[in-house]
Parts: structure tokens; C-alpha cells; sequence
């Protein structure tokens, strides 16, 4: 035993740890001599042990049994050689019964007998000599065929025309879709729900499409509050009539011809300024029959924009910088879009046609029309 220099325990002679302070053990030292334990004289905490009982021999004991050497393993006998099943004593009837055999020799690996035109055995499927096979006997067909099970057509699915609405965000991502029954005529509006439920600058009833018997599609507004615009193409001129209205960003524009005052009831002629330079005026919408701030318009035309241009809307956000153009040719004053990132858009009065990618702002929101 070694005894640990730091807690005294006795460890084994080959240890070199402690077991009991985990104190690395010196390699060199001598194994400590065996001392008995200490006495309760020597601070040992002495507890008396209770008497063993005295040792009684038993009757009789059997002797020991002698040592017998583990048994053999004897492997099992090897199975018995496969014996073919008999054939069944009847075949199914709905099944035609295997062809009779002829007394040719059976099979070289089970000894079934078969027939001399199958080249594998009937039993073990072992191939058999090459012998010219005979025609298979016609399969006879299957007496029993599963019910026929009843299912109904499907409901008839309601008939769509071919016009889609898609809403537009500003950002020009799409937020839902519209499709037109095939009815002669669709009113759409605040009460028609889906894409249009949730905008309150539509009216209930506020615009109504129109498809023709040749797939022509035309809108006519409602009567509605805010009225129906269409978009103008980019770089187009478009015509404006005295009284047309035309709107960019959230600018709502009127174009008023300028026409001399009439004289009074009693015939006095009204004077004013020269107008020979302007050819008409556009006038900012504030109220349903109202307008605002008038502009007047030359006859070399006008630029309109929220940076650059004769007509500023510094604080419309929706306004490019150089949004559209007014100009006058032949007696007529034309609209034409710049290639602004919102579009500038006219207000329709009659039935106007429509193609397929026209935009059409309504309300609050832009609708994509697809044919």
C-alpha cells in the first residue's frame, strides 16, 4: 500500500493518484506496511459491534457436484429435400384448368410432370428442354366486374367574359382582380365590392362597360361624383374640347375657351384687355361646379410640371418634374404626357372604347383593363 503524503489514505502499489484527495502519489516510495486501525484511544470513534451469533453446522450437506464440460452444439439435421404440393383437387370456375399433360419425362430438378410445350415447370419454375411450344389455349376472360360507380357531372361553372380589371398600386404592383361577367352591360362601383369595396371617392353605382356583339368593349360613366378618366398614351397628342377636364398627380384641370363678353341687356358693349395672344385658359377644380386658379393659355402653348415648366405644382408629389405639354395647332389645343411616371389622364363624357392595357382611374385607384 502507498500511503497519500497529503489526506494519509492507502492507496494500491500501482495507483498514482489518490483516491481519495486525487493528489499525485510519490512513484519512489516504499509501500506503507499494514497497520491496524486505529484504537478509540486514539481519537478513533469506536462503535461496538454486535455479537455474530454462533456458527451451527447444518444437518447434512450435499457434496458439490463434479464439473461436467459444456455440452457439444450439434447442428440441427439438414432439411428434408422440397417436395412439391399436390394440385388442388378443383381449379376456380372462373379460371380455365391447366392442360393435361403428357406421360413425357417430368422435371430434372422436382420430378413434377408437365407438359411438352412449357418451357418452365409448373411447379419450381426450373426451364425445361427447348421443345417447340404449342399455341397457349385463349385466356378465358374474368367472370366477375367491379360495379360501376355514378358520379355526377360537375356544376356547370358560370360563363366569364374575357375583360379582366386589375387594380394597380402606385408603386404599379397589382392588388387584385376583376372579371366581367358576360353580361351586355356590368355597373361597377362602391356596392359591386371585391376590388372596388374599399375606396370611398367611388360612387355606388360609378361607371358601366359595355361589350358588343363583336367583343368591343366601351365604358360610360354613372353619373358619378369624382368621374372616369383614361389614361392618354406617352408622347401622343390628344385633342381637348372647351370644357374638357384633364387631371395629373392630384391637379384636377379644366380647359375654358376664351370668348368675348356679350353685351349687357340695355346694349352697352362690355370693354377688356386684348385677348388676341391667348387662345383659352385652364382652371384648377375645387368643388363639383367651382373653380380655382386660372391660367391663361398662349397660342405657342404651355408646359406643366411640379420643377420645370410655365404652370408649377411644387407641392404635388404625384406631378413629374415636366409632366405634360398644351399646345395649339390648326385651331385646336392638344394634351401630350412627357413620359411622367404617374400619367396624366382625361376625363371621359360618352360612351368611349376601350383596348386592352388602356389604364382607367377611378376614384382613388388605377384599373388595368385586359381583353
Amino acid at each position: 500500500m502507498i500511503s497519500c503524503s497529503k489526506c494519509t489514505k492507502d492507496n494500491q502499489d500501482h495507483y498514482k493518484f489518490c483516491l481519495g484527495c486525487g493528489a499525485e502519489l510519490p512513484r519512489d516510495a516504499a509501500p506503507r506496511p499494514f497497520a491496524p486501525p486505529k484504537t478509540p484511544a486514539q481519537g478513533v470513534k469506536h462503535v461496538a459491534a454486535a455479537a455474530a451469533p454462533a456458527y451451527v453446522a447444518p444437518a447434512h450437506v450435499e457434496p458439490a457436484p463434479a464439473y461436467a464440460p459444456p455440452v457439444a452444439y450439434v447442428a440441427p439435421p439438414p432439411a428434408p429435400s422440397y417436395v412439391p404440393p399436390a394440385a388442388p383437387a378443383q381449379v376456380a370456375q372462373d379460371y380455365p384448368a391447366p392442360a393435361a399433360t403428357d406421360p413425357s419425362p417430368g422435371c430434372p430438378q422436382c420430378g413434377s410432370p408437365n407438359a411438352a410445350s412449357n418451357t418452365f415447370c409448373l411447379t419450381c419454375g426450373t426451364r425445361l428442354s427447348m421443345a417447340p411450344q404449342a399455341p397457349a389455349p385463349a385466356a378465358q376472360p374474368i367472370a366477375y366486374a367491379p360495379p360501376v360507380v355514378f358520379e355526377p357531372p360537375p356544376p356547370a361553372a358560370p360563363v366569364l367574359s374575357a375583360v379582366v380589371l386589375t387594380a394597380l398600386r402606385a408603386d404599379g404592383t397589382e392588388a387584385g382582380t376583376y372579371a366581367l361577367p358576360s353580361a351586355p352591360e356590368t355597373a361597377v362601383g362602391r356596392d359591386t365590392g371585391s376590388i372596388f369595396a374599399g375606396d370611398s371617392y367611388l360612387s355606388p353605382r360609378h361607371a358601366v362597360f359595355t361589350l358588343s356583339a363583336g367583343g368591343g368593349l366601351s365604358i360610360r360613366d354613372a353619373g358619378s361624383l369624382n368621374g372616369v378618366y383614361k389614361r392618354v398614351p406617352r408622347d401622343i397628342p390628344v385633342e381637348l374640347a372647351p370644357g374638357d377636364v384633364f387631371r395629373i398627380g392630384q391637379e384636377i384641370i379644366r380647359y375654358e375657351s376664351i370668348a368675348p363678353l356679350a353685351g349687357s341687356a340695355d346694349g352697352v358693349e362690355r370693354l377688356g384687355a386684348p385677348s388676341e395672344a391667348y387662345v383659352g385658359r385652364i382652371a384648377l377644380v375645387i368643388g363639383r361646379d367651382s373653380t380655382g386658379n386660372a391660367f391663361p393659355v398662349p397660342a405657342t402653348g404651355l408646359h406643366i410640371g411640379r420643377e420645370r415648366g410655365d404652370v408649377l405644382f411644387p407641392e404635388d408629389g404625384y406631378v413629374s418634374g415636366l409632366h405634360c405639354h398644351l399646345s395649339w395647332d390648326g385651331g385646336r389645343l392638344f394634351l401630350t404626357d412627357l413620359g411622367s411616371s404617374n400619367g396624366t389622364f382625361q376625363r371621359i363624357g360618352g360612351e368611349t372604347s376601350l383596348a386592352s392595357g388602356d389604364v382607367l382611374l377611378m376614384g382613388q385607384q388605377l384599373f388595368r383593363v385586359a381583353m
